[in-house]
């Protein structure tokens, strides 16, 4: 077994350290790779307009070092998944969309402004990462003329006139961007339909989100013969999660086009409610596509770790797929961001002094990506310290993992039996382990 050890106030940063004997008496925490559950897409992160400018303002060296630092599936992350947002969001430098004012024959639809530094740092990653990433798009508004408040922001919703129209949007934004290069996959109906926010946003009813797939979306994704992109619905918090996706998969003529439901972090860390969704419908997927820490950049936090390593267990323990976090880097103020939403990422650079801080939470997110691979499925295991939380995989070359997270003030024992093998430490406070074989 190898052991891998991040902590506190130590120089162990996912530091390789040699395992000692079970401590006598310890419960043990023991894998069982025959009793499997879901399979695993992998982790990510979302190239916004702010992380790709920022990127795009460091010097080579440190471009090259990012990239490897997310993507490179040897010595770093090997991230598979990423984000992509379709038009602003409040990451972006200011509001725009793809259409002169009141287009409604699209003819005027123009992607030219994410060539500027979106496009370009998704096709660096995947040529750094050596495979394809399996991108998700998500709108955070329609243009501002098909909304009933005619404006981007301050949330208002889609005009019933406009929706076979705003389909086609999306469409056009998945056909050209897979003709440059992005690999999309995923298609969110709409970034966070229950919030209403000073920056780009758009609020839909279950009801509205239903029938704009069931009407629109779906059946003008068949026509256009992408009956292969895989439709997300909620893309929000899990406090409203169950109530949303139920009603809305509990139309058969929706169902049918929805491959899945999306999950954001915010306010809420009931995790069991994607299990509960998923004993309602076990034919559906669960894909957490956002979560950052808000407040501004906070380089060296820890407990900013603990919270990426907590919500990746809860999350995985529950049910869901793919993990994929907020902005890739961001500035040294936490940004850029147009209406001052400024917040942390778990690579922050100075690009006036072209330094980079690789914070804690990227070393937490690594214990998990770095040895969890896409098509991992995750297995079944008995919990041996109730003060630690667990999470155990099987890799598709049959390799085994087990991730522990000490958030106490105290050292933990840590004992495992794994493939016939065992062993223990003491967790240090506040600390992550990750123990392979």
């Amino acid at each position: 077994m190898k052991l891998y050890l991040s902590a506190q106030n130590t120089e162990y940063l996912h530091t390789p350290l040699p395992m000692g004997p079970v401590p006598s008496g310890a419960d043990v925490s023991e894998t069982d790779d025959t009793a499997v559950y879901q399979t695993l897409l992998g982790f990510g992160g979302a190239f916004t307009e702010a992380a790709a400018v920022t990127f795009q303002k460091m010097g080579a060296k440190n471009r090259k070092k990012i990239l490897g630092a997310y993507f490179d599936r040897e010595t770093g992350l090997g991230y598979a998944l990423g984000r992509v947002a379709v038009g602003s969001s409040d990451f972006s430098e200011e509001m725009y969309d793809y259409l002169d004012e009141r287009d409604t024959s699209l003819d005027s639809y123009n992607l030219s402004r994410e060539e500027k530094a979106v496009f370009p740092m998704v096709r660096a990653a995947i040529e750094t990462r050596g495979a394809p990433l399996r991108l998700l798009a998500s709108p955070w508004s329609p243009p501002a003329f098909m909304k009933d408040n005619r404006q981007r922001k301050f949330g208002g919703a889609l005009l019933p006139e406009y929706a076979g129209l705003y389909a086609q949007y999306l469409i056009r934004f998945i056909k050209e961007a897979r003709e440059r290069g992005l690999p999309v996959e995923f298609l969110s109906v709409q970034n966070e339909t229950e919030a209403r926010q000073t920056w780009d946003s758009c609020l839909y009813t279950p009801e509205q989100e239903r029938d704009f797939v069931k009407n629109h979306l779906g059946p003008a994704l068949e026509e256009a013969g992408l009956p292969d992109i895989k439709v997300l619905i909620h893309d929000h918090n899990r406090d409203i999660l169950l109530s949303r996706a139920l009603s809305i998969l509990g139309d058969p003529g929706a169902a049918k086009y929805i491959w899945g439901t999306a999950i954001h972090w915010y306010v809420c860390e009931d995790f069991t409610a994607s299990s509960k969704l998923r004993d309602a419908h076990p034919e559906k997927h669960l894909l957490f596509t956002e979560g950052c820490v808000e407040g501004g950049p906070a380089p060296g936090k820890w407990s900013n770790g603990e919270r990426y390593a907590r919500n990746i267990i809860g999350d995985l323990n529950n049910w869901v797929e793919g993990w994929i976090e907020w902005n890739l880097v961001l500035n040294a103020q936490g940004g850029p961001n147009h209406v001052g939403n400024y917040c942390c990422a778990p690579i922050l650079c100075d690009t006036e002094k072209d330094e980079i801080t690789i914070n804690p939470s990227y070393h937490f997110i690594g214990h998990f990506a770095r040895h969890i691979k896409p098509g991992a499925v995750r297995t079944a295991h008995k919990e041996g310290n109730a003060a630690l939380r667990t999470l155990s995989a099987r890799n598709p070359d049959g390799s085994s993992v087990l991730v522990a997270l000490n958030e106490t003030d105290e050292a933990q024992p840590f004992a495992v039996a794994m493939r016939g093998q065992s062993g223990g430490l003491e967790m240090p406070p506040h600390s992550i382990a990750t123990v392979t074989a």
